[in-house]
């Protein structure tokens, strides 16, 4: 997420970028963005910006006078003066998670250009305010939020004072940590900056923050040393405040982290220069506001009930370990839960076959049945054409006559026996 020091880099860029050159035209504005339209339109304007704590001011200044009514051209009366003449435009810009500005070609814009300032040179370029997250936010003829402090990078002393003479406020009553979130009084001050000027100063982030400064208000320099002698303790003994201005300015003097001119591997470098923020061996812990502080040591007596620390790993192990032999579990026992259960799938696998095919088979057998059987057909028509159905009655009458012969040839010496007698 931008804090100070990139807001600040931002401005940097878009004064390097467009120096020289002229705008001409609309400021168009993207359909899908949320925020307001800006109605401003020259034929010639410069662009000029200024940052202050989190927030970014641009600033469109024409060139020469100019009438509001141009033939073929219709214009709204916003931005103009009473003699229809386009006025300066101040537009205060807070970059949300992930808004920045990119000087491109107009051709080939970013594809999450939510604002657009075009050039009148041939061909067109196009200062772009790029946000793909798109919780970024303008304001058209915005001035400096009246809620928020000095900047603790370009008004130190300022912001000092602010701090040191309002302790008594209730804001100071929370944890050190989310109290330099605040930008009542710590504008510029975020996430990683809050976790490195802690991790530098030993300080627990859940120690009350009215503790933490007070001492601050007695902090005194004996008046016998010498100018040379104060600043060289301040800088090997600076006190949080004095960190919370110095810290910003080595990542400004750093420069780049994709707010710069040129592409470079500032990236890299920024991420060597972190000491504590998600640094591998940190412990970190989510604040009252849900945000991750990551710190070292102790968290400090207002550290959130019931909430366990976390512990960033190392990403790369110089020197990893041979890997472990492999474990070969035992095979479960059959009425283990595991067994068993692996048999009532086979059980129901069983089952599911045999039901598939018994089901086959009568539908075989249907089908079968469905089919003329001509082979008994032409069995049945040869059993009636042929006469052998004659033949079974033919000797039936064979048998009886045989029958009523041999009857009467047993009856015959029966009488013969009688008429002797």
């Amino acid at each position: 997420m931008p804090e100070g020091p990139e807001l600040h880099l931002a401005s940097c860029y878009i004064n390097t970028v467009c120096a020289g050159l002229i705008f001409s035209g609309k400021v168009e504005k993207s359909e899908v963005s949320k925020n307001p339209e800006v109605l401003f339109e020259s034929d010639a304007y410069l662009i000029s910006a200024t940052s202050r704590g989190k927030e970014i001011k641009l600033t469109l200044t024409p060139l020469k006078e100019e009438k509001s009514a141009l033939p073929g051209r219709g214009r709204d009366r916003e931005g103009l003066s009473q003699n229809g003449l386009q006025q300066p435009m101040d537009l205060v810009f807070r970059f949300g998670m992930s808004g920045s500005f990119k000087l491109t070609s107009a051709a080939e814009l970013p594809k999450h250009a939510h604002l657009r300032f075009y050039t009148k040179e041939s061909p067109h370029r196009a200062l772009c305010f790029v946000d793909f997250r798109r919780f970024g936010r303008w304001e058209v003829h915005g001035t400096w939020q009246l809620d928020r402090g000095p900047c603790v990078m370009l008004e130190y002393e300022k912001f000092r004072e602010n701090v040191l003479r309002n302790l008594s406020d209730k804001a100071f009553n929370k944890p050190i940590c989310e109290a330099l979130l605040n930008q009542k009084f710590f504008n510029g001050i975020g996430n990683y900056l809050r976790a490195e000027i802690l991790y530098r100063l030993k300080i627990p982030p859940f120690e009350k923050a009215r503790t933490v400064l007070e001492a601050l208000q007695h902090r005194k320099q004996s008046p016998d040393l010498t100018l040379s002698k104060k600043v060289k303790l301040k800088r090997e003994n600076p006190d949080l405040l004095e960190l919370c201005h110095a810290v910003p300015m080595e990542v400004i003097h750093m420069g780049g982290k994709g707010y710069g001119s040129e592409p470079s591997d500032d990236a890299a470098a920024f991420e060597e220069w972190l000491q504590c923020y998600c640094v591998p061996g940190m412990r970190s812990l989510r604040d009252g506001n849900g945000r991750t502080i990551w710190f070292q040591g102790e968290p400090g007596p207002m550290a959130p009930k019931g909430e366990k620390s976390r512990k960033k790993r190392s990403r790369v192990n110089a020197d990893p370990e041979p890997p472990s032999p492999k474990v070969t579990k035992p095979v479960p026992k059959r009425g283990s839960k595991g067994s068993s259960s692996q048999e009532k799938v086979a059980k129901r696998s069983g089952r599911k076959k045999g039901k598939e095919l018994v089901q086959g088979a009568e539908n075989a057998q249907a089908h079968e049945a469905r089919k003329p059987n001509t082979r008994s057909r032409r069995k049945v028509s040869a059993s009636q054409a042929s006469p052998t159905n004659e033949a079974p009655a033919a000797d039936r009458k064979r048998q009886a006559s045989a029958r009523r012969s041999t009857g009467a040839a047993t009856a015959a010496p029966r009488s013969r026996r009688v008429k002797a007698e």
